[in-house]
């Protein structure tokens, strides 16, 4: 009987102290957060001079694009110090440095997931509801929409960043910043907050974007949909959808899912060093794609900008041979608000 509670014991605690094995994160993050930066940084400041010195006419769409690029500029304004701490495993410049940067990552994550949901919803009610929707589809309307999506992401990533003390000094002198969070910590807030952002942030955008898209397609397969022109924008649409739930799915799908497992590991709700292994060795990768859409939303911007500017194009021309059937005008003001 002493053996066998010897035994038991040796193997809860086998269970519960599991040994980390992800240490190869850290060159990982290096390597692509610097890529990220370089890569991010240009395309993210190009396509801010489009939108603001280059793009004549703007509608809600751009409103909603102008600020996911500024939701990307500010996080990728923040990776030098995080590749300085993946490099040198150290993170000198303070705990309200960390908590910035951290705040920051997840207001662009959960900022480029609402945006991106914003231009998705829009393209909806252009297509599939265009004469009712011609109230609602305003750049006021869309402007309330954006100041309401940072108000819900910050409520959402400053608690995360600022409320816990996100820096802690390690056996080795060297002081970690976000990282080695106590079960206890994981318990009392950290699993909440994992709760929230997953389903506002994550799952009813998720959603909303697959409804949305299907919609769409189900509208442009109608015959009364086609008029002059109507082929070369249902392709240039079905190409923008594409595009759009292709990067919203690669990004944010792994990196959401696994949050929600790594978060049942940390709370011992899922026990098992199998599985905290396999966790703690999906999470890096699922991080490092989740930060590349900086890189990815301009994608977006340039398929989405390109349907615009030919749209608004071809309106100005069929308005000079403007006629009263009903027909033959519903489907330029379509292609107008398609993007």
């Amino acid at each position: 009987m002493p053996l066998s509670n010897k035994n038991s014991s040796l193997q809860l605690h086998n269970i519960t102290h599991c040994p980390k094995n992800d240490n190869f994160k850290y060159p990982l993050y290096s390597i692509v957060f610097s890529i990220v930066f370089m890569v991010g940084l240009i395309t993210n400041v190009a396509a801010m001079y489009i939108f603001t010195c280059t793009l004549k006419l703007r509608n809600e769409t751009t409103t909603y694009m102008m600020n996911l690029v500024v939701s990307d500029l500010l996080f990728v304004l923040t990776l030098p110090l995080r590749v300085f701490y993946f490099i040198q495993q150290n993170w000198p410049f303070g705990s309200l440095l960390c908590q910035l940067s951290v705040s920051l990552f997840y207001t662009n994550m959960y900022g480029s997931i609402l945006f991106l949901t914003c231009i998705s919803v829009d393209r909806f009610l252009a297509i599939v509801h265009p004469f009712r929707s011609r109230g609602l589809r305003t750049k006021r309307n869309a402007k309330i929409v954006c100041a309401a999506v940072w108000v819900l992401v910050l409520s959402g990533s400053l608690p995360t960043g600022f409320m816990l003390n996100s820096t802690n000094k390690q056996k080795n002198n060297t002081i970690a910043c976000f990282e080695n969070f106590s079960s206890n910590q994981w318990k009392s807030h950290l699993s909440k907050v994992v709760i929230f952002i997953e389903t506002v942030g994550f799952l009813i955008p998720l959603i909303l974007n697959v409804v949305c898209s299907a919609m769409v397609l189900q509208t442009l397969r109608r015959p009364q949909t086609v008029s002059q022109g109507g082929k070369l924008n249902k392709k240039k649409i079905l190409r923008m959808i594409i595009v759009h739930l292709s990067i919203f799915c690669f990004c944010f799908i792994p990196y959401n899912v696994n949050l929600v497992f790594y978060s049942l590991v940390r709370t011992k709700i899922l026990e098992g060093c199998a599985a905290e292994s396999v966790v703690r060795t999906i999470y890096p990768i699922a991080l490092c794609i989740a930060v590349s859409n900086c890189c990815f939303d301009p994608i977006v911007y340039y398929f989405t900008s390109e349907t615009i500017q030919n749209s608004i194009k071809r309106k100005s021309q069929m308005n000079r041979s403007f006629d009263n059937d009903i027909t033959f005008y519903a489907m330029p003001h379509v292609n107008t608000l398609t993007a």
